[in-house]
């Protein structure tokens, strides 16, 4: 019975995702899909569908698109494209049983559903998290003097952050530079040198001193602050991303902002280390769970949850392009954090009240209370 009311809980909840991204508009043929399957690049020897995440697609999606479960990859792709990307984005979107995504539209090489466009799709409430890198360079594109370069991305940042619906930033400085930064702030003649030579040159935010003053500009907003960790695509080097080399920056800041570390695998520990020493650091472990499937999603909320204090871990899927991937980050959360309660209930490390209060907390009331969402339960029994 126990068991049974944490399953009920976690299957009856409408998850906060508080990390994705926005559902493909566009039909995607068979060569685009695969492309966005994986985090790699297409395989020419290899099919996308021959990985832990593509056999979770033909396991768990293809029920949804009316088709046996482990359809082949062909048959389901045919019928996917046969219902078409809106009719296929409703089915996935609903099926995830999500209340609340929180979306980062910062990231959009493909057409994907703005937020308003999501929460028609899926029936539920959706908010924005701006991408810092994007406003910066937004406003190196606008031209801008070096000089006064600082003072303009911190303008532009203040006004982005006050339209309605947006609640949080987010900064991908482990793919641009790493997270092995200098934790000072920088002084305001070294963000012009800097200003200066990457205004000079063009591209990407990828000059530490300017990704340092996009961070310590973040502090300043007093909004909940998202930095990408771990896995990610070939772009980064992984060994950059380890969230612990945050150690400093985070002593610096400590007692500012909710600092919350995406994603974080294979630094799930390190990441709940720092949740245990740092008041305002909270983790999850999205994108990881949709790659590893439902099968071993519990083994990786294992590790995150072996030290992390419970109101610490949120729920994302990190879900971009195919809306697949919307519904099996939510299925392999609640499978996986079910089964995981389910044991230390069983081992009596757990009363069956603190699992289902575990539970709830996880997948809905630590994000509605660092992101200041309505509708948190006040309930702690």
């Amino acid at each position: 019975m126990a068991a049974d009311a944490v399953e009920e809980t976690l299957d009856g909840l409408g998850l906060v995702d508080h990390h994705c991204h926005g559902a493909a508009t566009r039909a995607l043929d068979p060569e685009g899909f695969a492309s966005l399957l994986t985090e790699g690049e297409a395989w020419p020897d290899a099919s996308p569908f021959d990985t832990p995440a593509g056999i979770a697609v033909r396991r768990h999606c293809a029920p949804l698109l009316d088709l046996p479960r482990h359809a082949p990859a062909a048959v389901y792709l045919a019928r996917r494209a046969e219902l078409g990307p809106a009719e296929v984005n409703r089915r996935f979107l609903r099926a995830s049983r999500v209340g609340t995504f929180c979306v980062d539209t910062g990231h959009a090489p493909h057409r994907v559903t703005t937020p308003a466009e999501l929460a028609a799709a899926s029936g539920a409430e959706t908010y924005e998290v701006v991408r810092l890198e994007a406003v910066a360079e937004a406003v190196a594109a606008g031209g801008v003097e070096a000089d006064a370069y600082g003072e303009a991305f911190r303008a532009a940042v203040w006004k982005a952050v006050r339209r309605p619906g947006v609640v949080g930033v987010k900064s991908v400085a482990a793919y641009r530079t790493g997270l092995d930064l200098d934790p000072s702030w920088p002084g305001q003649a070294e963000v012009t040198e800097a200003a200066g030579r990457w205004l000079a040159r063009g591209g990407r935010l990828d000059d530490p001193v300017l990704v340092r003053h996009l961070l310590w500009t973040a502090v300043d907003l007093g909004l909940p602050l998202q930095l990408h960790t771990g896995f990610g695509d070939g772009d980064l080097r992984l060994h950059r991303s380890d969230p612990a080399l945050l150690t400093d920056w985070l002593r610096l800041t400590a007692g500012t902002v909710p600092v919350l570390l995406l994603h974080c695998w294979p630094y799930q520990r390190q990441a709940a280390y720092l949740s245990v020493v740092f008041e305002r650091v909270y983790l999850d472990v999205g994108l990881t769970l949709h790659h590893v499937g439902p099968a071993r999603a519990g083994a990786v909320l294992a590790e995150a949850l072996e030290i992390t204090p419970f109101r610490k871990l949120l729920y994302s899927s990190d879900a971009y392009g195919p809306a697949e991937f919307h519904h099996l980050g939510a299925l392999a959360f609640r499978r996986g954090l079910a089964g995981l309660l389910r044991e230390r209930v069983e081992a009596d490390d757990l009363s069956p009240a603190d699992a289902v209060r575990i539970a709830r907390w996880t997948g809905r009331d630590n994000a509605r209370r660092v992101y200041r969402l309505p509708g948190e339960s006040t309930d702690d029994g």
